[in-house]
């Protein structure tokens, strides 16, 4: 087993996945501390979702084993130690175990995915099928999007995309990071459009959770 030590950023609701940008604003000391590490190492850090939760006050919220470790591709460093980084993702892993350490986050010991080579793609009924959620999703929603930007996306991209950006619950953003087969996410995908798009009574939304 080939593992790697990497920081940890619990934040729940962002995923990130391999080839795809997350935009991010640090702000909190432990989390400036991270990155100002990672610069001087490898660039790299963790995304990961809490699962819960801290089970007391004083402890550190329980994380989901599987996450996306991405590169800093961009970093703006401002003068009162906050960042705006552009993070790009590498390949998902598994925590295998965290880590005992004196710094203010949290590292782990990882195993990296094998992702695939090449993009995957997808038949094109399907294909149509995630646009076509995607637009009900949308219009339910009250989104504006460029719909001839997202056509001229590859298949790939277009899944992860709408998987990462969309303001789904953190049970299903996690579904959807844990699929491996891009269509079997494509599938997950367009249920959970269709399952998030019937808003309930009043202004609640339905959840996973």
């Amino acid at each position: 087993m080939n593992l790697r030590r990497i920081a940890l950023f619990p934040l729940p609701g962002a995923i990130l996945f391999p080839g795809m940008q997350l935009p991010l604003h640090i702000f909190e000391p432990r989390y400036r501390a991270m990155v100002a590490e990672a610069m001087a190492r490898d660039q790299r850090i963790g995304m990961i979702q809490p699962s819960g939760p801290p089970e007391t006050p004083d402890a550190p919220p329980p994380l989901f084993q599987i996450g996306c470790v991405g590169r800093m591709a961009n970093i703006e460093a401002m003068e009162d130690g906050r960042f705006n980084l552009m993070l790009e993702g590498v390949a998902r892993f598994n925590i295998v175990r965290e880590l005992e350490v004196g710094t203010p986050f949290r590292q782990a010991e990882v195993e990296f995915w094998d992702e695939p080579a090449e993009d995957e793609s997808l038949a094109a009924i399907q294909r149509a099928a995630v646009e076509q959620e995607s637009r009900a999703y949308a219009e339910a929603l009250g989104y504006s999007v460029d719909w001839d930007g997202v056509q001229q996306l590859d298949d790939t991209n277009l899944v992860n995309a709408i998987a990462q950006i969309a303001p789904f619950d953190v049970a299903a953003k996690q579904a959807l990071l844990e699929t491996r087969a891009l269509a079997e996410r494509a599938e997950l995908l367009c249920q959970l459009l269709s399952f998030f798009s019937r808003q309930s009574d009043g202004d609640e939304r339905p959840t996973l959770q």
